[in-house]
């Protein structure tokens, strides 16, 4: 998987402009506010998209709860930015990388896009929106510090997600919660 996502992923500055950048979900803080890796997602989004490279922003994430929303969070934080808010796109239903490059393909109508994720996480991320059908670059974010344990755990998490994303995709093919179709671009 890494081999395959460093074919595919390119510095901001490099990118090639595209409808729309993907942000996956990263955690919220107990505030309610992005987490540290969540805020460097969205940083790099709005990033690609206030130098020309998007014209939309896809903020997907878990919203399973009324007290937990990520695509909310995501959204004030890049209106923060400067990403005016007519252009950013929420999918309440991105529970997991799985589920949201499948709803980015089957609901939000996504066949070209930039994926922002960190580097542990980017040959995964790649490797799913390819394999689902998106034609798909991986731009690595700026990692601001974070605590040293947590990212010990997301490197081994790692381990085991990238088995489970084969999985996934040649044996489970599950079905994320769908819903209407609901084109970025109609």
């Amino acid at each position: 998987m890494i081999f395959y996502a460093n074919t595919k992923t390119v510095k901001i500055a490099s990118a090639a402009p595209v409808p729309v950048v993907i942000v996956p979900g990263a955690g919220l803080s107990a505030d309610g506010t992005p987490s540290a890796p969540l805020r460097d997602r969205v940083r790099a989004a709005a990033d690609l998209y206030l130098a020309g490279k998007a014209q939309k922003i896809l903020m997907s994430g878990d919203n399973s709860t009324i007290y937990y929303n990520e695509p909310e969070s995501m959204r004030q934080y890049a209106i923060s930015l400067g990403v005016p808010d007519k252009d950013i796109v929420l999918d309440y239903a991105g529970r997991r990388t799985y589920d949201t490059c499948y709803r980015a393909r089957e609901i939000f109508g996504i066949q070209t896009a930039i994926i922002t994720t960190q580097p542990y996480h980017l040959p995964r991320a790649v490797f799913l929106c390819d394999r689902l059908g998106i034609q798909i670059t991986g731009v690595e974010v700026e990692q601001s510090r974070y605590v040293r344990a947590r990212y010990i755990f997301w490197q081994v998490r790692e381990v085991f997600a990238a088995l489970a994303a084969v999985w996934d995709i040649y044996v489970a093919k599950p079905l994320p919660i769908l819903g209407q179709p609901e084109p970025i671009f109609p």
